[in-house]
C-alpha cells in the first residue's frame, strides 16, 4: 500500500512556495528577451549532455573503476571522481576565460585582464587531485595501521 508523503511545516511550506515564485519569475524574466533562443539553448544542452556528455563521462568512471586493482576499488574511484568532477566544473563555469575565448565586455565590466584562468585552473585541478590522492594515503595508512595490531 502507498502512504501518502506527510506535509512539512507551515514554514517549510512558505518557503517552498516562494522558491518556485521566485523559479517562476526568473523564467519569466529569462524568457522575455528572446524566448526561442533560451528554449533551443535549453534543448540544445539536454541532448548535449544525454547523447554526448553521459556517455563519455559513464565510460571514463567505468574505466577508472576497473583501473583501480583493489577490493574496494569502487570507494576509491570517489578519490578521483570528486576532482574530476570539481574540475570539470569550474572547467565549465569558466570555460569564456579559460579558453582564452572572452568577450572584451569581461575586461570592461570586471576591469580586470583573463589572463592566467588557463593557469589558475590547471593549479586549482593539481591541488584538488594532489589532495584528494594525500587522503587516499592517508586513510589507506590507517587501514594498514588497523589490520597489523602490534606494530606502531
Amino acid at each position: 500500500m502507498i502512504r501518502p508523503v506527510p506535509l512539512g511545516s507551515p514554514l517549510q511550506l512558505l518557503l517552498l512556495g516562494c522558491s518556485f515564485a521566485l523559479a517562476g519569475y526568473a523564467g519569466v524574466r529569462l524568457l522575455a528577451g528572446d524566448w526561442l533562443g533560451v528554449t533551443l539553448w535549453f534543448v540544445g544542452a539536454a541532448l548535449l549532455h544525454d547523447l554526448v556528455l553521459l556517455p563519455l563521462y559513464s565510460s571514463a568512471d567505468r574505466a577508472v573503476v576497473r583501473g583501480l586493482d583493489a577490493t574496494d576499488h569502487r570507494e576509491r574511484a570517489m578519490y578521483v571522481r570528486i576532482p574530476a568532477a570539481l574540475s570539470l566544473l569550474l572547467l565549465l563555469m569558466w570555460f569564456p576565460l579559460i579558453s582564452g575565448r572572452m568577450d572584451s565586455t569581461y575586461q570592461l565590466a570586471a576591469g580586470l585582464s583573463a589572463d592566467g584562468f588557463l593557469t589558475r585552473w590547471l593549479l586549482i585541478t593539481a591541488v584538488l587531485f594532489g589532495g584528494s590522492a594525500s587522503l587516499l594515503v592517508l586513510r589507506l595508512r590507517r587501514a594498514a595501521k588497523h589490520r597489523s595490531p602490534g606494530t606502531h
